[in-house]
């Protein structure tokens, strides 16, 4: 019984356990060949169809061009997608049979999702650095702030997805994750105002979907918060909206991951 109670009574902290030497060995999982070549190639390939779409009846923004807009549109996306696909390799620990070994340790489930998430989000800046490069080469222009800014909004707000990959991945068998986070967020970048711009009643359901809160504050720099056909975003409402998705995605990751390691 006393071995059994042993890791409870250690935890002080609702990250006990989270040290340089775990959060390495995560970074060295994550960053293989197969992960990294989806994680560059797909965002790029879409920025580069999809940069000269300007829309028809003009394409001018406050501080920068069409192209300006897309390529954080696209970064946004990247890093989103390399963030979900990259925490939702959990699924290849829970199945063979990581998580037991987790639940016998002292780290705690606060502990293991900030992990998770840092590692995965860090995975998540080699798409947004492919993409910005891109997008220097090809004509996208906008003031200097807005290249700092948006791209590094772009970047960080891979968290949230991050939390989602981690839910999925231990929800989910790893046959399925496999095919699971590609399509899952194609299909939320689109209705996140991502691949084209959005107007009347689709901006209006973009404003509820979890990529619409990240998006609108990386290009909130660029275009003062105006869509091609006036609409305005608040920064306010796309802060709730990040807020709310990244706070339910991890509550959805704590509770899967207790419900997989038996720890309160």
């Amino acid at each position: 019984m006393a071995a059994a109670t042993a890791p409870a009574a250690a935890r002080t902290s609702v990250f006990n356990g989270v040290n340089p030497t775990f959060v390495r060995y995560e970074l060295r999982r994550r960053f293989n060949r197969q992960t990294t070549i989806f994680t560059v190639l797909l965002p790029a390939v879409l920025y580069l169809a999809l940069f000269r779409t300007a829309p028809s009846g003009g394409a001018d923004l406050p501080h920068g061009n069409f192209a300006a807009w897309m390529m954080i549109g696209q970064a946004v996306y990247g890093a989103a997608t390399a963030a979900v696909s990259s925490a939702a390799t959990i699924s290849v620990e829970k199945s063979v049979g990581w998580m037991r070994t987790i639940a016998m340790s002292p780290l705690t489930p606060p502990g293991y999702l900030l992990v998770k998430v840092l590692c995965s989000v860090l995975m998540a800046g080699v798409p947004v650095a492919i993409v910005g490069a891109l997008g220097a080469l090809t004509g996208a222009h906008a003031d200097a702030d807005v290249w700092v800014t948006s791209l590094l909004v772009a970047w960080v707000g891979a968290a949230v997805f991050a939390a989602l990959g981690i839910g999925m991945g231990l929800a989910l068998k790893p046959d399925v994750v496999m095919h699971m986070p590609g399509l899952t967020m194609t299909a939320l970048a689109f209705l996140g105002n991502l691949f084209i711009p959005l107007s009347g009643v689709m901006l209006e359901i973009s404003r509820y979907t979890p990529m619409y809160g990240v998006a609108t504050l990386a290009r909130y720099p660029l275009n003062d918060g105006f869509s091609f056909h006036g609409e305005h975003s608040s920064v306010a409402g796309a802060v709730f909206n990040l807020l709310a998705w990244f706070a339910g995605f991890s509550f959805l990751a704590i509770r899967r991951f207790r419900k997989s390691t038996g720890r309160p």
